[in-house]
């Protein structure tokens, strides 16, 4: 109970450590999901999953942009984003198999990179199980990635980047080299790392054209909802 009090004090206290803590803290345990074997990862997904909504509980209070808002503008680039991320797979190498071939992954060849995250294939077909993991998977990267990378990403990063003093810049500030920096990490922290520098540009412009948050965090569940059906649908489990 201390450390919960104490990470609420830290959020009442600092905007940064309130928009850069929680998804640290969720990006550690996604690091961790590998580090369990291929059935730990699943459950490790699951926990990371309520832990990520327990960080949104935890920061909402203290983060006022982080509010879901809805607009023609905000589906619009959910939808157009997904296909994006879709369409341009076949076309350019994804990021894991680019540094296998620059010698700077422990693979030794794209064969040896992880299995793609598939319940169906680690727990069988007809498996409750991994059904489970699937729902999982789809409320946890439609409704709990979505505030925490907005607010981490667009919300912090990007108007960290144009001035220190973050919460002095309003969202609908537009610099055109934080812009470009922003993408570029957000796009190299995905495997789809083209699909992910344009999905940031689209997201982030929304952000700045409505000056609001909440747009961004729809367009981004939209785009997730709609991969993750695209992925049971078409059995490409190479996207999650």
């Amino acid at each position: 109970m201390r450390a919960v009090q104490l990470l609420k004090d830290q959020f009442a206290e600092s905007p940064l450590q309130a928009r850069v803590v929680p998804f640290a803290l969720f990006l550690v345990l996604t690091f961790l999901q590998g580090q369990l074997g291929e059935a730990g990862r699943y459950w490790m997904y699951l926990g990371k999953t309520l832990a990520g909504l327990w960080l949104i509980w935890l920061m909402r209070p203290h983060v006022a942009e982080m509010r879901w808002a809805l607009s023609w503008e905000g589906v619009v680039a959910g939808v157009v984003v997904f296909a994006v991320w879709v369409g341009l797979d076949p076309y350019y190498p994804r990021i894991d198999g680019l540094m296998v071939k620059l010698g700077l992954s422990k693979a030794k060849a794209a064969a040896d990179l992880p299995l793609p995250w598939n319940p169906f294939a680690q727990f069988g077909e007809a498996s409750a199980l991994a059904w489970l993991f699937v729902v999982v998977r789809l409320l946890g990267s439609t409704f709990v990635v979505p505030p925490l990378e907005e607010t981490f990403y667009r919300s912090f990063l990007y108007r960290y980047i144009v001035k220190a003093d973050f919460t002095a810049v309003s969202l609908g500030t537009y610099a055109r080299t934080p812009f470009v920096i922003t993408c570029v990490i957000f796009g190299v922290a995905h495997a789809e790392w083209l699909a992910g520098l344009l999905c940031c540009a689209a997201y982030l412009g929304l952000m700045i054209r409505k000056q609001r948050l909440g747009d961004a965090m729809t367009a981004h569940a939209i785009t997730n909802f709609l991969l993750g059906v695209w992925v049971v649908w078409r059995g490409a489990w190479r996207f999650w």
